[in-house]
């Protein structure tokens, strides 16, 4: 009652009751302070009792404040014949929880000029709450008040429409997105029967059919416990009153059955190439390189970070300047170290330019991949190549929310390290290397006949 009680009042605009006291008065922004430079980013953290891992952030530069949550279960978290529950949940935590029900979420942050949105990855589901840092009361009610009551508002009604939602979107994004289904396809064929990497976040339609409302239930209970999630709360706070707010709204929160497992599964490796080639509705021919590679922050990381952007970071990167401006075989071409728990993927996306031949352009893409291998990157390049990620560095340390502002860095850290201030042995990780380190790498984890190799060609 005493949560309604409050909704109320923030749509008023009255003060608002907590639950055995008045609410303390939202703290006031502090003086405008300069940007710290370095990589220092000061924080508080603690657990409460009922395990949530909480931490704090205070930045005055702006009056703005991110709420920012990432539950530690993603698709990988997932069963064969159950896919999909965790992009579903995304959905489903927007569709109004026990004192604040569905609509009001949006309308009482649009209504204090906030923003909000969610994503869903094979290891975590973040969310974040972006409001002017006097409305930290009402971010904190909402996101706490769908960790405790959610499933006090959810029905199997509730859940059927969802799953339509997310049905269409699978169908708007995979099987009728132009190269849609290639993601899909790659990952069969690179991991082994079994792998949680194997199927795709937005889940098997069979899958998302035969969930029953129990299922999705179980999975709730299971996966999103405050033990299982962390709270960074960063921007324009104090904290020793952001602490009490979080301890007032989410002290409620009951834990969890039990401790969440480890995940248990069949390490992936090649042993050698695998090919397909699939027909799409498509103008241009696409080409996929794909090997295993290791998982986030394991030596191999960083140094795959770097051969990416010698490859295809810019247009005076190797693989751009052939493919695209000399021999103007290729519309497009990419190339990442995409980094996870369990371990990465690397892979080379090129778009054949109309009537070039993809035997022609996967030749050149392994001439680049053997000049690699067989020696280092000259010193200019390579440098180039590190101050590319310095620079991006520091501009997502520019904002505080959003996806990928120091806020979700934060949450990143602490899932992925341990350590939320893990922001300069990041960075580090790349001013150690050195071009000798390149090509050892490439030598090791990019081999030429050990990957997938899939093409996309237009239907004829």
């Amino acid at each position: 009652m005493m949560r309604r009680l409050l909704l109320i009042a923030l749509l008023i605009g009255a003060p608002s009751p907590s639950r055995a006291q008045t609410k303390p008065a939202p703290p006031t922004p502090a003086a405008a302070q300069p940007a710290k430079a370095g990589l220092d980013v000061p924080y508080t953290q603690f657990n409460l009792p009922n395990g949530l891992h909480v931490i704090l952030h205070e930045d005055h530069r702006v009056p703005l404040v991110t709420v920012n949550v990432w539950y530690h279960v993603g698709s990988a978290r997932e069963k064969p014949g159950r896919t999909g529950f965790a992009h579903l949940f995304e959905h489903l935590m927007f569709m109004g929880s026990a004192h604040a029900k569905y609509g009001d979420f949006d309308q009482l942050l649009e209504s204090a000029g906030g923003t909000n949105n969610a994503s869903t990855a094979e290891d975590r589901t973040n969310y974040y709450i972006d409001v002017p840092s006097n409305a930290l009361d009402l971010a904190l009610f909402l996101e706490s008040d769908r960790m405790a009551y959610l499933l006090d508002a959810m029905s199997p009604k509730t859940v059927d429409a969802q799953r339509d939602v997310v049905k269409n979107e699978r169908r708007q994004s995979y099987e009728n997105a132009p190269y849609g289904m290639a993601p899909i396809e790659i990952a069969q064929l690179l991991y082994p029967k079994g792998h949680p990497y194997s199927w795709p976040t937005i889940g098997y339609m069979e899958d998302l059919s035969a969930a029953s409302y129990q299922d999705v239930v179980d999975f709730f209970k299971m996966y999103y416990q405050p033990g299982n999630a962390s709270l960074v709360v960063a921007g324009d706070i104090d904290v020793a009153p952001a602490r009490a707010a979080v301890e007032k709204w989410f002290a409620e929160v009951k834990p969890g059955p039990a401790p969440v497992p480890p995940i248990d599964y069949p390490h992936p490796f090649l042993t050698d190439m695998k090919r397909k080639t699939i027909q799409d509705r498509v103008q241009l021919a696409r080409l996929y390189l794909t090997w295993i590679t290791p998982a986030h922050f394991e030596p191999g990381d960083a140094e795959l970070d770097v051969v990416s952007l010698l490859l295809a970071g810019g247009k005076n990167s190797r693989l751009y300047k052939r493919l695209v401006y000399e021999l103007q075989i290729a519309q497009d071409v990419a190339a990442f170290q995409a980094s996870k728990i369990l371990n990465s993927e690397y892979q080379i996306v090129v778009t054949a330019r109309p009537g070039a031949s993809i035997d022609k352009i996967r030749a050149v893409v392994d001439e680049e991949m053997t000049k690699i291998q067989q020696a280092p990157p000259a010193g200019r390049e390579f440098t180039r190549a590190i101050n590319q990620i310095e620079s991006s560095f520091y501009d997502r340390m520019e904002r505080v929310g959003n996806f990928g502002g120091v806020g979700d860095q934060l949450n990143g850290y602490y899932f992925a390290a341990g350590n939320p201030g893990y922001f300069k042995e990041d960075l580090s990780r790349y001013r150690a290397l050195a071009p000798d380190d390149i090509q050892a790498i490439a030598q090791k984890w990019l081999p030429l006949n050990k990957r997938v190799e899939l093409v996309v060609e237009p239907i004829k």
